[in-house]
C-alpha cells in the first residue's frame, strides 16, 4: 500500500472524510498530477471502501481546482452507470465541477447526466445533476438552447420543495436572453410555497432579474 493511500480516512480508520478533504487539498497545493493520477486509478480499487475514499479525494480536489480532474472526466461518466450508489453521487458531483471548465465534455454527455437527475436515488445526485446542467448551458448560447428548456420543465414538475434549491442551482445559465422566461417560470410555483420557501424563491426571482 502506497503512503499516498494510506493517507485516506478509511486506512487511517477514520469515519469522518477530514482525511480525504485535507489530502485533496495538499495534492492541488503542491501540483502533485502524479499523485492525482493514483488516486484516480483507485477510483477503480477493489475494495469499496478505498475506492469510495477515492472518488471523495477526486471531487474534492475538483472543488478546489476542476482542472485537476478533467483528465478524468470519461472515468467518472462511467461511474454513473455504477451499482453503489456513493459511486454515482461522487462521479455526478466531479462532473458538475468539470462542466465549469470543460462544458464541451458534459455537453456531449447530456443523455447520461439527464438519467442521472430523473433517476438519482438521494437528492445530493438530483441537486448535482441539476448543477452540471446548469454550468453546460451557461457556456454559450448553443448549450443555453438545448439545456435551459429542459431545466424550466424540471422547474414546472419538481416538487415545490425542491424548487428554490433547483432554482438556485440554475442560476448560473440565467442570463439577459433568458431570465424573462426563467423569471415567469418561478412565478408559476410561488402559489405553492410558503414561508422560508417562498421568501427563498423571490430572492432567486430578484437576482434574476438583474441578470
Amino acid at each position: 500500500m502506497s503512503d499516498l493511500l494510506l493517507r485516506l480516512g478509511y486506512l487511517q480508520t477514520r469515519r469522518d472524510r477530514t482525511p480525504n478533504l485535507d489530502l485533496a487539498r495538499d495534492l492541488v497545493a503542491r501540483n502533485n498530477t502524479t499523485g492525482i493520477r493514483e488516486i484516480a486509478e483507485n477510483m477503480w480499487n477493489n475494495n469499496k471502501n478505498i475506492h469510495s475514499d477515492c472518488m471523495n479525494v477526486m471531487y474534492e480536489i475538483g472543488r478546489v481546482d476542476p482542472n485537476y480532474i478533467t483528465p478524468y472526466a470519461a472515468d467518472f461518466i462511467k461511474f454513473l452507470k455504477s451499482k453503489h450508489h456513493h459511486m454515482v453521487r461522487g462521479a455526478i458531483t466531479a462532473l458538475a465541477e468539470i462542466a465549469k471548465v470543460k462544458p464541451e465534455f458534459t455537453f456531449k454527455h447530456l443523455d447520461e447526466i439527464k438519467k442521472v437527475k430523473e433517476t438519482g436515488s438521494d437528492e445530493i445526485t438530483v441537486n448535482k445533476s441539476i448543477s452540471a446542467l446548469a454550468h453546460t448551458a451557461a457556456a454559450n448560447e448553443e448549450y443555453s438552447k438545448a439545456i435551459f428548456p429542459y431545466l424550466l420543465q424540471h422547474i414546472l414538475s419538481c416538487p415545490h420543495k425542491e424548487v428554490p434549491e433547483h432554482a438556485e442551482r440554475i442560476l448560473p445559465a440565467v442570463n439577459e436572453n433568458n431570465n424573462f422566461e426563467f423569471i415567469k417560470t418561478l412565478e408559476k410555483r410561488l402559489d405553492s410555497l410558503s414561508g422560508s420557501d417562498f421568501t427563498r424563491l423571490k430572492k432567486i426571482i430578484r437576482i434574476a432579474g438583474n441578470s
